[in-house]
């Protein structure tokens, strides 16, 4: 499970990257991972300081530390 976590952060990374700030809906429709293992990814890169998680009513915007 660790390796499919780390490629979906990946992939979540080069979303970011192309996308900028995004929702966590468009992230998952953006990269076809499930929402569970999107959530676990992003949690990743945000521990290792990678991306910027913050709340927006129902939501959540994510972007890339830079």
């Amino acid at each position: 499970m660790i390796t499919e976590i780390g490629i979906t952060a990946g992939d979540i990374w080069h979303y970011l990257d192309q996308h900028g700030k995004s929702t966590l809906k468009d992230i998952v429709k953006g990269t076809s991972s499930d929402k569970d293992r999107v959530l676990m990814s992003i949690g990743w890169l945000a521990r290792e300081g990678h991306v910027v998680v913050e709340r927006t009513g129902s939501d959540y915007l994510a972007y890339l530390r830079r």
